[in-house]
């Protein structure tokens, strides 16, 4: 790991990671892998990254705390369904859509906790300033609906994570740089002027059909829904001279007090369901982009179907969230084989057209500042009393051991959140990162060596609505303020 150049201070980051998420599967054959989460939490440990941040297995999200979005009859449905009696829930999985491309499976139920968990957690930590950055790579689930699944996604976290920073911070800015577009997140704050979202996506004959440039917002919430349709193969560098300027923009005429960045991989090169040509670095851009403005940040995952690229590109803005950009020789890990046969970190582009011209790219740049410029500045809010949820408490709690007696046993909880700062490695704790920092023989007197303490599926037109309509929950809340291992094919 080689520190990153410019880095003013270092950021306080919270990295959230349950290992039952790699024991959950949609199905043979289905594109979605969680164990896609595992294969990257393999990397980002093999490459000591668990040192410079805290790492929490957030409580899972409660059926109370999803139908602060979504409706109580499809969490109770979500709730109740199992493989083995899901033909009794004939009409409820029409009605809700789970069928087909959101299949039921195995712990169904459980799986949607862990995401929505981990996101929510991670908001209420960003919200308390118990960090700079919060990771969920396992939520960024941008299709769900309030009351139906949709592209492999069943429970947005990610609108959950926002109404809870909603709690705290006027305005919260949404940026999704997933290869389809972030219908469901749209679609929940399309009325509203305290969340602006802006997605980045391929547009046109492409799973789920939303996302046009006119798409921007209706009553208070005009203009603050920023689409940026894209077209094949797009390359690092016109993605860079589209992304830079727009969030720029955005930024400076909203100004967040927090953000969000849906970090989906099926934008990168290769990827089985995408059709964009982004390199690694080039996707990793969007991240150490929009850290520069310093503003509390939660990052989760979202799509991306070649796993061996999710787990590259997620352990790699890892690092650059904590400050560090990771070396090219993948560590050896569980997953080591499936990263044959260069064993590089590295996803290249590959030598596909860029049908986005540098005229049509200008056009739709050009359409969004004249937006912007429409939405008049910032919109001011009277915040009100902050209202009390059941995790307040737990996020109240210290997690200082510094009471507990030397001769005690700390909770691994307590273990995990410890980070090791710059240069406190000890001789043994160097060993196999890149050489030994102290060369001098352990026999050496304690006076000359010194000690340090060590801190530990489908892809094509199948949508069925072309506009936003559930926002009615969302708007209730903020008026109230409130896989199993397998190889690859």
């Amino acid at each position: 790991m080689e520190s990153l150049t410019g880095e003013t201070q270092k950021k306080r980051v919270c990295y959230f990671f349950d290992s039952d998420i790699g024991g959950f599967h949609y199905g043979p054959g289905h594109p979605m892998k969680p164990t896609r989460v595992r294969m990257c939490h393999a990397l980002v440990m093999n490459y000591g990254l668990y040192k410079k941040m805290e790492i929490f297995r957030a409580k899972p999200a409660s059926k109370r705390e999803m139908t602060q979005f979504h409706s109580d009859e499809y969490i109770d449905f979500l709730n109740r369904v199992t493989p083995s009696n899901m033909k009794s829930f004939v009409k409820q999985q029409h009605k809700f859509n789970v069928w087909d491309d959101c299949p039921i499976f195995d712990g169904l139920f459980d799986y949607c906790s862990i995401s929505a968990g981990g996101s929510m957690e991670g908001a209420a930590r960003l919200s308390r300033d118990k960090c700079d950055i919060a990771i969920n790579w396992a939520g960024g689930l941008h299709h769900a609906k309030k009351g139906e699944a949709s592209g492999f996604c069943y429970v947005n976290d990610i609108v959950l994570g926002i109404l809870e920073l909603l709690r705290y911070h006027q305005r919260v800015l949404y940026i999704d740089i997933d290869v389809h577009h972030g219908d469901g997140v749209e679609e929940a704050f399309y009325t509203t002027d305290r969340v602006m979202t802006c997605s980045f996506h391929k547009y046109g004959e492409f799973f789920p059909g939303t996302g046009e440039l006119r798409d921007v917002g209706v009553q208070k919430g005009k203009y603050h829904a920023m689409n940026f349709p894209l077209r094949d193969g797009i390359s690092d560098e016109n993605y860079k001279s589209v992304f830079e300027p727009v969030i720029t923009k955005v930024i400076e005429t909203f100004d967040p007090s927090a953000i969000v960045l849906q970090c989906g991989t099926d934008s990168l090169s290769g990827d089985k369901l995408g059709s964009f040509n982004l390199s690694m670095k080039g996707h990793a851009n969007c991240v150490k982009f929009v850290k520069s403005f310093n503003r509390p940040l939660l990052l989760v995952g979202g799509g991306g179907y070649t796993m061996r690229n999710v787990s590259r590109a997620w352990a790699y803005e890892t690092g650059l969230a904590v400050g560090v950009e990771l070396g090219p020789e993948i560590p050896v890990n569980e997953y080591y084989e499936y990263f044959g046969p260069e064993y590089q970190l590295n996803v290249k582009p590959s030598n596909a057209d860029d049908l986005n011209t540098r005229t049509y790219l200008d056009r739709v740049k050009r359409i969004i500042f004249d937006n912007l410029r429409h939405m008049g500045g910032p919109p001011s809010v009277q915040m009100q009393d902050i209202p009390s949820l059941p995790h307040d408490e737990d996020m109240d709690d210290d997690d200082d051991d510094e009471l507990i007696p030397p001769d005690v046993r700390r909770h691994r909880r307590l273990l995990d959140s410890r980070r090791q700062a710059d240069g406190e490695l000890s001789d043994s704790d160097d060993e196999g990162e890149g050489g030994r920092r102290n060369h001098k023989s352990d026999r050496d007197s304690d006076e000359k060596l010194g000690t340090g303490m060590v801190g530990i599926l489908a892809a094509g037109p199948t949508s069925a609505h072309a506009g936003p309509s559930g926002q009615t929950t969302v708007e209730r809340i903020l008026s109230s303020k409130m896989d199993v291992d397998e190889q690859e094919d």
